[in-house]
Protein backbone atom coordinates (compact mmCIF):
# COMPACT_ATOMS: atom_id res chain seq x y z
CA UNK A 1 0.00 0.00 0.00
CA UNK A 2 1.37 3.46 -1.00
CA UNK A 3 0.92 6.84 -0.14
CA UNK A 4 0.23 9.67 -2.17
CA UNK A 5 3.64 10.56 -2.29
CA UNK A 6 5.19 7.27 -3.58
CA UNK A 7 6.16 5.97 -0.60
CA UNK A 8 4.52 2.78 1.12
CA UNK A 9 2.74 2.89 4.07
CA UNK A 10 3.90 0.79 7.53
CA UNK A 11 1.72 -1.13 8.56
CA UNK A 12 0.76 -2.93 12.13
CA UNK A 13 3.28 -5.66 11.08
CA UNK A 14 6.06 -3.65 10.52
CA UNK A 15 5.48 -2.16 13.33
CA UNK A 16 5.80 -5.55 15.19
CA UNK A 17 8.92 -6.39 13.49
CA UNK A 18 10.27 -3.45 14.57
CA UNK A 19 9.59 -4.05 18.22
CA UNK A 20 10.98 -7.38 18.39
CA UNK A 21 14.09 -6.35 17.16
CA UNK A 22 14.67 -4.17 20.28
CA UNK A 23 14.56 -8.15 21.63
CA UNK A 24 18.22 -9.15 22.50
CA UNK A 25 19.30 -11.58 20.73
CA UNK A 26 22.32 -12.94 19.98
CA UNK A 27 22.98 -11.55 16.81
CA UNK A 28 22.43 -7.91 17.37
CA UNK A 29 23.25 -7.87 21.88
CA UNK A 30 25.69 -10.54 22.52
CA UNK A 31 26.66 -8.80 25.80
CA UNK A 32 22.69 -8.39 26.95
CA UNK A 33 21.84 -11.80 25.68
CA UNK A 34 24.83 -13.12 27.22
CA UNK A 35 24.49 -11.80 30.44
CA UNK A 36 20.59 -12.29 30.64
CA UNK A 37 21.15 -15.89 30.59
CA UNK A 38 23.94 -16.17 33.06
CA UNK A 39 21.35 -14.62 35.23
CA UNK A 40 18.22 -16.69 34.31
CA UNK A 41 21.01 -19.57 35.10
CA UNK A 42 22.34 -18.57 38.61
CA UNK A 43 18.64 -17.23 39.49
CA UNK A 44 17.51 -20.49 39.50
CA UNK A 45 20.15 -22.52 40.85
CA UNK A 46 19.41 -19.95 43.80
CA UNK A 47 15.82 -20.80 43.98
CA UNK A 48 16.11 -24.51 43.11
CA UNK A 49 19.69 -25.30 44.23
CA UNK A 50 20.80 -26.82 47.61
CA UNK A 51 20.15 -23.64 50.10
CA UNK A 52 23.41 -24.15 52.25
CA UNK A 53 25.67 -24.24 48.99
CA UNK A 54 23.66 -21.19 47.89
CA UNK A 55 24.68 -19.51 50.70
CA UNK A 56 27.86 -20.56 50.66
CA UNK A 57 28.27 -19.73 47.14
CA UNK A 58 26.55 -16.17 47.39
CA UNK A 59 28.89 -15.36 50.50
CA UNK A 60 32.16 -16.20 48.36
CA UNK A 61 30.91 -13.77 45.45
CA UNK A 62 29.74 -11.16 47.67
CA UNK A 63 32.24 -7.87 47.03
CA UNK A 64 31.89 -6.80 50.65
CA UNK A 65 34.49 -5.17 52.55
CA UNK A 66 36.22 -8.32 53.78
CA UNK A 67 35.94 -10.30 50.51
CA UNK A 68 37.05 -7.13 48.43
CA UNK A 69 40.17 -7.55 51.16
CA UNK A 70 41.00 -11.00 50.32
CA UNK A 71 40.15 -11.76 46.92
CA UNK A 72 39.38 -8.06 45.23
CA UNK A 73 39.14 -9.71 41.48
CA UNK A 74 37.43 -13.06 42.34
CA UNK A 75 34.58 -10.63 44.22
CA UNK A 76 34.17 -7.79 42.21
CA UNK A 77 33.37 -10.63 39.09
CA UNK A 78 31.37 -12.95 40.44
CA UNK A 79 29.32 -10.59 42.74
CA UNK A 80 27.55 -9.27 39.36
CA UNK A 81 26.55 -13.20 38.46
CA UNK A 82 23.88 -12.88 40.40
CA UNK A 83 20.58 -10.91 41.23
CA UNK A 84 19.48 -9.37 44.34
CA UNK A 85 16.44 -11.48 44.90
CA UNK A 86 14.63 -14.72 43.72
CA UNK A 87 13.29 -13.29 40.70
CA UNK A 88 14.74 -12.66 37.52
CA UNK A 89 11.87 -11.35 35.12
CA UNK A 90 12.72 -7.44 36.11
CA UNK A 91 16.31 -7.72 35.23
CA UNK A 92 14.78 -8.66 31.81
CA UNK A 93 13.18 -5.56 31.39
CA UNK A 94 15.74 -3.32 32.75
CA UNK A 95 18.38 -5.09 30.56
CA UNK A 96 16.01 -4.19 27.59
CA UNK A 97 15.53 -0.43 28.59
CA UNK A 98 19.27 0.42 29.54
CA UNK A 99 21.99 -2.54 28.76
CA UNK A 100 20.44 -3.49 24.88
CA UNK A 101 19.88 0.04 23.32
CA UNK A 102 22.84 0.95 24.75
CA UNK A 103 24.77 -1.66 23.58
CA UNK A 104 22.92 -1.06 19.96
CA UNK A 105 24.68 1.89 19.94
CA UNK A 106 28.39 1.35 20.90
CA UNK A 107 28.52 -2.45 20.30
CA UNK A 108 29.14 -5.46 23.14
CA UNK A 109 32.56 -4.67 23.93
CA UNK A 110 32.01 -0.92 24.88
CA UNK A 111 28.59 -1.87 26.23
CA UNK A 112 30.58 -4.41 28.57
CA UNK A 113 33.43 -1.54 29.66
CA UNK A 114 30.06 0.90 30.61
CA UNK A 115 28.28 -1.67 32.51
CA UNK A 116 31.97 -3.22 34.25
CA UNK A 117 33.25 0.53 34.88
CA UNK A 118 29.93 1.41 36.90
CA UNK A 119 29.91 -2.17 38.64
CA UNK A 120 33.55 -1.57 39.90
CA UNK A 121 33.40 2.08 41.09
CA UNK A 122 30.45 2.00 42.36
CA UNK A 123 31.42 -1.37 44.61
CA UNK A 124 34.47 0.25 45.69
CA UNK A 125 33.10 3.19 46.65
CA UNK A 126 30.49 2.19 48.67
CA UNK A 127 32.34 -0.74 50.84
CA UNK A 128 35.29 2.14 51.15
CA UNK A 129 32.04 4.19 52.71
CA UNK A 130 31.22 1.08 54.81
CA UNK A 131 35.13 0.95 56.31
CA UNK A 132 34.71 4.42 57.52
CA UNK A 133 31.43 4.08 58.44
CA UNK A 134 33.01 1.22 60.79
CA UNK A 135 36.03 2.68 61.93
CA UNK A 136 34.05 5.80 63.09
CA UNK A 137 32.10 3.75 65.47
CA UNK A 138 28.52 4.46 63.33
CA UNK A 139 28.55 0.51 62.41
CA UNK A 140 28.70 -2.11 63.65
CA UNK A 141 32.24 -5.18 62.50
CA UNK A 142 29.64 -7.18 60.77
CA UNK A 143 28.73 -4.65 58.20
CA UNK A 144 31.98 -5.81 57.01
CA UNK A 145 30.74 -9.14 55.66
CA UNK A 146 27.26 -8.06 54.83
CA UNK A 147 26.46 -9.52 51.64
CA UNK A 148 26.76 -7.58 48.45
CA UNK A 149 25.86 -9.09 45.09
CA UNK A 150 23.66 -7.74 41.93
CA UNK A 151 23.65 -6.15 38.96
CA UNK A 152 21.94 -3.01 39.95
CA UNK A 153 25.02 -0.61 39.24
CA UNK A 154 25.89 -1.68 36.18
CA UNK A 155 22.43 -1.30 35.20
CA UNK A 156 22.10 2.02 36.50
CA UNK A 157 25.45 3.12 35.00
CA UNK A 158 24.02 1.87 31.21
CA UNK A 159 20.85 4.36 31.79
CA UNK A 160 23.16 7.26 32.98
CA UNK A 161 25.34 6.34 30.18
CA UNK A 162 22.45 5.85 27.33
CA UNK A 163 20.85 9.16 28.25
CA UNK A 164 24.06 11.35 26.90
CA UNK A 165 23.70 9.57 23.22
CA UNK A 166 19.40 10.62 23.29
CA UNK A 167 17.96 13.18 21.74
CA UNK A 168 17.44 16.28 24.14
CA UNK A 169 13.73 15.13 24.90
CA UNK A 170 15.08 11.18 25.88
CA UNK A 171 17.89 12.62 27.95
CA UNK A 172 15.26 14.45 29.87
CA UNK A 173 13.04 11.31 30.43
CA UNK A 174 15.93 9.00 30.94
CA UNK A 175 17.73 11.04 33.47
CA UNK A 176 14.53 11.73 35.30
CA UNK A 177 13.69 7.77 35.60
CA UNK A 178 16.98 7.52 36.61
CA UNK A 179 16.63 10.03 39.62
CA UNK A 180 13.41 8.87 40.46
CA UNK A 181 14.59 5.16 41.09
CA UNK A 182 17.73 6.43 43.27
CA UNK A 183 15.46 8.89 44.96
CA UNK A 184 12.82 6.29 45.59
CA UNK A 185 15.82 3.78 46.74
CA UNK A 186 17.05 6.59 49.27
CA UNK A 187 13.72 7.38 50.38
CA UNK A 188 12.19 4.24 51.52
CA UNK A 189 15.66 1.85 51.83
CA UNK A 190 17.55 2.93 54.43
CA UNK A 191 20.72 0.59 53.28
CA UNK A 192 24.14 2.35 53.43
CA UNK A 193 25.58 0.55 50.37
CA UNK A 194 22.60 0.80 47.77
CA UNK A 195 22.33 4.57 48.82
CA UNK A 196 26.01 5.17 48.42
CA UNK A 197 26.64 2.91 44.92
CA UNK A 198 23.15 3.44 43.32
CA UNK A 199 24.34 7.49 42.83
CA UNK A 200 27.42 6.71 41.98
CA UNK A 201 26.52 4.28 39.18
CA UNK A 202 24.17 6.56 37.62
CA UNK A 203 27.52 9.48 37.70
CA UNK A 204 29.36 7.06 36.53
CA UNK A 205 27.43 6.51 33.45
CA UNK A 206 26.93 10.47 32.83
CA UNK A 207 30.78 10.90 33.02
CA UNK A 208 31.36 8.53 30.07
CA UNK A 209 29.05 10.82 27.62
CA UNK A 210 31.95 12.70 26.21
CA UNK A 211 34.12 9.35 25.45
CA UNK A 212 30.93 7.17 24.09
CA UNK A 213 29.97 10.19 22.17
CA UNK A 214 33.65 10.21 20.55
CA UNK A 215 33.62 6.65 19.82
CA UNK A 216 33.47 5.09 16.21
CA UNK A 217 30.29 3.48 15.09
CA UNK A 218 27.95 5.32 16.98
CA UNK A 219 24.27 5.06 15.72
CA UNK A 220 22.58 8.02 15.94
CA UNK A 221 18.91 7.10 14.70
CA UNK A 222 16.09 7.61 18.00
CA UNK A 223 15.03 4.12 19.55
CA UNK A 224 11.34 4.98 18.87
CA UNK A 225 12.31 5.70 14.77
CA UNK A 226 12.72 2.25 15.03
CA UNK A 227 9.95 0.97 17.29
CA UNK A 228 7.05 3.46 15.39
CA UNK A 229 8.08 4.04 11.83
CA UNK A 230 6.44 6.31 10.42
CA UNK A 231 6.76 5.07 6.71
CA UNK A 232 9.13 3.10 4.91
CA UNK A 233 10.60 4.49 2.05
CA UNK A 234 9.63 2.96 -1.55
CA UNK A 235 12.82 2.19 -4.35
CA UNK A 236 13.86 5.16 -6.34
CA UNK A 237 11.91 5.04 -10.32
CA UNK A 238 15.02 4.91 -12.42
CA UNK A 239 14.18 8.17 -15.00
CA UNK A 240 13.94 7.01 -18.62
Amino acid sequence: MTDTDGRSAVTGADRCRALLRLLPTPVRNPFAFGYLALLLGTTLFARFGDPDLVQRLQAASSSDAHNLLVRPVSALLLSGAWVAGPVWMPYFWAFLATVAPLERRVGGLRAAAVFAAGHVTATLVSQAVVVAAVAGGSLGTDALDALDIGVSYGVLTSLGALAGLLPAAGRVVALGVAGALVGNQLLTDHDLVTGVGHPVALLVGIALWGRLRRGPGLRTEPLWARVWPTRRTAPARSEV
